[in-house]
């Protein structure tokens, strides 16, 4: 007997994706606006970042343990490699178990994160910072942060296959919890360490927010059933 083939629930048709349309919009045009004020160095914003920055760098580098471990969390654990490896075998058991579609999509929407990342990254012309003092970098890290949109990105969209899967409770609130605290300490170890900016980090995590928004509504309104189908 032929072993069954892994199935999702039918996704939320058009009219429940459209207020995660909206959402997802709305929070790319705040990242957007975040974005602007970092290309144009905008002053208080800047300076707000600085002295964060300093605060947290100065005080990150005189415990040279804490400097390890940290660097062995987002170098290893939320390294952006590791959480695309994640996506990685999440799209190929989605094409194993048949959903073939759904995988593209995962696979598609990560890449164009990435692609978008970069690319913002590029345009904003960010340096890398002067280890193991980056605060005295007049320019240092890139807007977005890798590591958090990436960390975003990757716990978002794991989520939502989750989601979409139809997960109990107890495996749904365990993911979350994982997701939160990858997120947030992606956020943390990144700004403490002094090798983002606040805004990066901040920007980054709302960046891969839109993504994920946009993505799992975009999915649901493109395989909604359409006037006169029987599918």
């Amino acid at each position: 007997m032929p072993s069954p083939r892994f199935r999702f629930r039918s996704p939320d048709r058009s009219p429940r994706a459209t207020p995660a349309l909206w959402t997802g919009a709305a929070v790319g045009t705040a990242s957007s606006v975040l974005l602007v004020l970092v290309a144009v160095r905008w002053s208080p914003l800047m300076s707000l970042d600085r002295s964060v920055a300093d605060a947290l760098h100065r005080h990150a580098v005189t415990d040279p343990g804490l400097v390890r471990v940290n660097r062995v969390l987002t170098d290893w654990v939320w390294d952006p490699w590791t959480m695309r490896a994640l996506i990685a075998m999440a799209v190929v058991a989605l094409w194993w178990r048949g959903a073939r579609r759904l995988a593209l999509w995962v696979a598609a929407t990560s890449l164009l994160a990435s692609l978008l990342q970069q690319g913002l990254k590029a345009a904003v012309g960010r340096e890398r910072p002067r280890w193991p003092d980056p605060v005295d970098s007049a320019q240092f890290a890139a807007f977005p942060s890798g590591h958090a949109m990436t960390a975003v990105v990757s716990c978002g969209l794991l989520l939502w296959l989750l989601r979409l899967h139809g997960a109990g409770p107890g495996l749904w609130g365990t993911a979350l919890a994982v997701a939160v605290v990858s997120a947030v300490g992606v956020a943390a170890t990144r700004v403490y360490l002094g090798v983002h900016w606040l805004t990066d980090v901040v920007g980054g995590a709302l960046l891969g927010v839109a993504v994920v928004t946009l993505s799992a509504a975009g999915y649901a309104r493109y395989t909604a059933p359409r006037k006169g189908s029987h599918r």
